[in-house]
């Protein structure tokens, strides 16, 4: 695990050398690689490439990067892991080419593949997570390229005459090219999805490469659209066309089979590996075949929360004890939760505004003091049906969508005659008469999110208000039109006759490269530690594509083939439980001790000097979330983390342009 950083063309002049320039880019992302530096530059290409290394395997300076192939003619710089390299090195040496290693490398297994078969069928052969910069001396062609599922990221695009790239923002922003011109339109997508999702950034001209995808751009060309050599589109089509045939019991060992290869694989590491554990299906799953695989216990890591509904530390602990893993807990004050929200900013480069990006990043601050690796249980909600919108969305559209719209505008008014504390209450008070499975977190929040979605027109227009904050972010934006996204495309869609399939499918392409994921790269490479999700290993998710709806939600439960690899390791009786989630009390903190600092950055007049947002609607929720009549936590959020980073950006300097 790595970052990198570069630049094509000769732009502006500075009066830095080259290798001072990119010296200073890669420093930036230092966090991403402080176990060694390396910069190269081709002066007559007006080509260069900085990268930072975080050691993980072949430790020897065999690793260091960027790297030339064995002929001279690629350089490389690479960020992330090729889990199956051992293999492709094999498969290079059967084909009969004589390569003198150098090291143990994946670095290196890349760049021969490369030399051996080419740019695209070398990634197809890759098993990994990846985000790379390859430089052509002989075509003098620069290729980017990115890993299926999108875990690692990948910034480009022109700034003037220069074409930058690399791992994150706040390297690019050293280039003295960059224009930092903030790009409205994002902002008004970071509105509604609280991320800013692909191919999109947060300023104009620099955009996200799309997973599964590369693009090549050559010397004197700006020309350049990314090519997919994967495509999941693809994939969830060809298996609903061939579904899975074999019983039920083969599906369980079938997966059991790719799982423990998946993660075997992701075993792999020259240094101390352990993996994060809630106590949920997924990170289970995950630590349990760890284990089945290791000869010594696993190390496992997880926080905890005194507010009771935000806490799993003791399902977690509990699977830990039966597991015999190696664990480390630690209980996380208020103060402590709330001490991160500064580096937040300077953390994600970009505004982003998921508030479990403050567990997330004390998680791997607590795993990097024992371990370099760790891998997590991602993914697993979008594969196997995890989450309640899958078979909740459903069972309410086919309770819901034959009636007429006045009908369900009628319903959606009398649930919002109730405030959220007054449901919260209400269940409470029911608490021991309710089944487990309809107990939730924030109850009342979770009954006006429905009286929104009720007076919808068809099951895609509900799927995009259940995953929506602000429902009309244009409108809150000055001077922005909200772009099309997959999420409002159909003909991005995949051709997929069931509803939930349809969800899932969305999910995979936008919420979970977008959101999920950037939230584990940036939370965990920030601290230096190497995230890995063995779950969004590329076979398994081809395979889940071929299993059918009935073996993933059965009995109004989701995940029941992920569920049934793992009771053959752990009780089913510490699993079961409604799903939580990894939050922190956002709601009461704006109330609270947050009140003070969200005030000044919410604060009218600051609002209209700064012309980015209409202060009215934020105000008047604000004021709402104050009365405790509204939980606006989603929303108020969404503002401010684009206000705390544009506050770090002008106090670090950034010149904003005001084109």
């Amino acid at each position: 695990m790595c970052g990198f950083v570069g630049y094509l063309g000769h732009g502006r002049v500075t009066m830095q050398s080259p290798a001072a320039l990119l010296q200073q880019m890669g420093n930036l992302i230092a966090h991403r690689g402080p176990d060694d530096s390396g910069v190269w530059f081709d002066v007559e290409a007006g080509v260069g490439l900085s990268h930072r290394r975080l050691s993980i395997v072949d430790l020897s300076p065999a690793g260091h990067q960027p790297m030339v192939s064995a002929s001279g003619r690629y350089v490389i710089a690479f960020n992330g892991e090729i889990y199956n390299h051992i293999l492709v090195r094999w498969e290079i040496e059967k084909a009969g080419l004589a390569i003198a290693w150098r090291g143990h490398s994946d670095t290196e297994t890349l760049l021969a593949g490369f030399e051996a078969w080419g740019i695209e069928a070398t990634l197809k052969k890759s098993v990994g997570m990846f985000a790379i910069a390859l430089w052509d001396r002989e075509e003098r062609v620069l290729t980017l390229a990115r890993d299926r599922m999108g875990e690692k990221p990948l910034y480009y695009g022109w700034q003037g005459d220069t074409f930058l790239f690399g791992s994150e923002l706040k390297a690019l922003k050293a280039h003295p090219a960059f224009q930092a011109e903030i790009d409205r339109d994002s902002l008004a997508l970071m509105l509604r999805h609280n991320c800013i999702p692909a191919p999109h950034s947060i300023y104009k001209g620099i955009r996200k490469l799309p997973p599964g995808t590369y693009l090549k751009l050559l010397i004197g060309k700006r020309e350049g659209a990314p090519v997919p050599y994967w495509s999941l589109r693809e994939v969830a089509e060809r298996g609903q066309a061939q579904p899975f045939a074999g019983s039920e019991t083969e599906a369980v060992t079938a997966l059991e089979a790719l799982l423990l290869e998946s993660i075997g694989l992701q075993m792999m590491a020259d240094v101390p590996l352990g993996a994060f554990l809630s106590g949920g299906v997924d990170s289970s799953t995950v630590v349990a075949l760890m284990k089945a695989q290791s000869s010594r216990p696993v190390k496992t890591f997880t926080i905890g929360f005194h507010e009771a509904g935000y806490n799993e530390a003791e399902h977690a602990k509990a699977v830990a004890r039966h597991l015999g893993t190696e664990h480390t807990e630690i209980y996380v004050t208020p103060e402590q939760a709330m001490a991160v929200i500064p580096k937040l900013p300077t953390l994600y480069s970009e505004p982003f505004s998921d508030s479990s990006q403050i567990p997330t990043f004390l998680v791997s601050q607590l795993a990097r003091q024992h371990v370099t690796v760790s891998l997590s249980g991602d993914g697993g909600d979008e594969l196997f049906a995890g989450y309640n919108r899958y078979f909740w969305g459903r069972s309410i559209w086919q309770k819901i969508g034959w009636m007429p719209q006045g009908l369900r505008r009628v319903m959606a008014k009398a649930l919002e005659t109730l405030s959220p504390q007054a449901w919260e209450k209400l269940f409470n008070k029911l608490s021991l008469v309710l089944p487990d499975k309809i107990k939730q977190r924030t109850p009342g929040d979770k009954l006006h999110k429905l009286a929104e979605i009720l007076a919808v027109g068809n099951p895609e227009a509900m799927y995009l208000g259940l995953v929506s904050h602000w429902k009309d972010p244009a409108s809150v934006v000055l001077g922005a039109r909200e772009p099309s996204t997959i999420l409002t495309d159909r003909d991005q869609w995949a051709d997929l006759p069931d509803f939930t399939q349809r969800m899932m499918y969305l999910d995979m392409m936008s919420y979970l490269p977008d959101d999920i994921l950037v939230k584990v790269d940036r939370a965990s490479m920030g601290v230096s530690l190497e995230s890995r999700v063995p779950l969004l290993d590329h076979r398994v998710v081809e395979f889940a594509w071929h299993i059918p709806l009935s073996m993933k939600i059965r009995n109004g439960q989701g995940k029941w083939l992920l569920r049934q690899v793992l009771y053959k390791y752990v009780p089913k009786e510490l699993i079961e439980r409604p799903k939580m989630g990894f939050g922190v009390p956002i709601d009461s903190w704006l109330r609270g001790p947050l009140r003070e600092w969200a005030e000044d950055l919410l604060d009218e007049g600051r609002l209209r000097r700064e012309g980015y947002f209409n202060p009215e609607p934020i105000r008047a929720k604000w004021l709402e979330h104050l009365s405790g009549k509204r939980n606006w936590q989603h929303y108020l959020w969404d503002v401010l983390m684009f206000q705390a980073w544009l506050q770090a950006e002008k106090n670090h300097g950034t010149n904003f342009s005001s084109r």
